[in-house]
């Protein structure tokens, strides 16, 4: 698994949550009063939209025992080669018809200006519907990691990269064109600089993802910014996902607000809201 992630930028694993533990976290995303009503809107680039719910820490709920539990946490350090903790969680949402695409962007396009000096990072994708071509699953440029970080660029509500260095690495040969079908249940553990991008949902099924990012401890970001610098993360065992009855005690999870964030274009937020030269400095972290 080391080896094909520091080859590939990757690795899949099929039926990381099994159907009792996908049954478990769904109750505790699907409940309006916990997560689906932290959410906010994002817009792409041709007006279609995608609701996106962020929380800093992991908390203890069910949502909590997922992104703490040893198979996601141990996985993570032995990828990275090191102790990590948790950078944030995210739910997010393309519903049925009317979800919105992803810009072609790297995870660290967007962490490396939040003052995180190396990419020693990674998101773990758990698909919590079926994902596909049609409802919009991930598209990913294989091996592109090794590329390096790309320059990053405002494009409507969202930050892509550099289209034309992007193109460049597809076409290059190198990097091949891999898309992402992924069961509910499956994990995608991928780099922080796998290129990676994701279309509209077009379908009448909506996909749901939940998206846990670990930095490495001895990167602690430099610059406080609106995801945690170092926190220590206490693991739990396996067992916890079912054992967990709280689906609903939100305590502590600290659910980003996009009125508080720069970097963040939410459709929800007040137009008239900052300076026309701080508009241009907000992108969107979308996937």
């Amino acid at each position: 698994m080391k080896s094909d992630f520091d080859e590939h930028g990757y690795i899949m694993v099929r039926n990381f949550l099994d159907s009792k533990e996908l049954l478990q976290i769904k109750k505790a995303l699907e409940d309006y009063d916990s997560v689906t009503g932290k959410s906010y809107k994002i817009s792409d680039k041709d007006g279609r939209e995608c609701r996106l719910a962020l929380w800093s820490h992991p908390g203890n709920d069910v949502t909590g025992m997922v992104a703490r539990c040893e198979k996601m946490v141990n996985t993570c350090e032995m990828l990275l080669g090191g102790d990590v903790y948790h950078y944030h969680t995210k739910l997010m949402m393309k519903n049925a018809e009317t979800g919105g695409c992803h810009l072609w962007h790297q995870d660290y396009g967007y962490w490396y200006k939040n003052g995180c000096l190396f990419p020693d990072m990674l998101t773990v994708f758990i698909a919590i519907d079926r994902c596909n071509e049609e409802n919009g699953c991930l598209e990913i440029l294989r091996a592109s990691h090794k590329c390096g970080k790309i320059d990053h660029l405002m494009v409507a509500g969202q930050t892509g990269a550099d289209i034309d260095r992007v193109m460049d690495i597809k076409n290059s040969g190198q990097c091949p064109l891999e898309v992402v079908e992924m069961e509910p249940g499956d994990a995608l553990f991928f780099h922080c600089n796998l290129l990676h991008t994701s279309g509209p949902n077009f379908s009448p099924h909506r996909r749901w993802a939940f998206l846990t990012a670990y930095n490495k401890a001895s990167n602690n970001p430099v610059l406080v910014h609106h995801h945690p610098q170092y926190t220590p993360l206490y693991k739990v065992p396996n067992s916890a996902i079912l054992e967990c009855t709280n689906f609903t005690d939100m305590t502590g999870k600290d659910f980003l607000d996009p009125k508080n964030d720069k970097t963040v274009v939410s459709v929800d937020r007040n137009d008239n809201d900052g300076s026309p030269e701080e508009k241009k400095k907000k992108s969107s972290e979308g996937t």
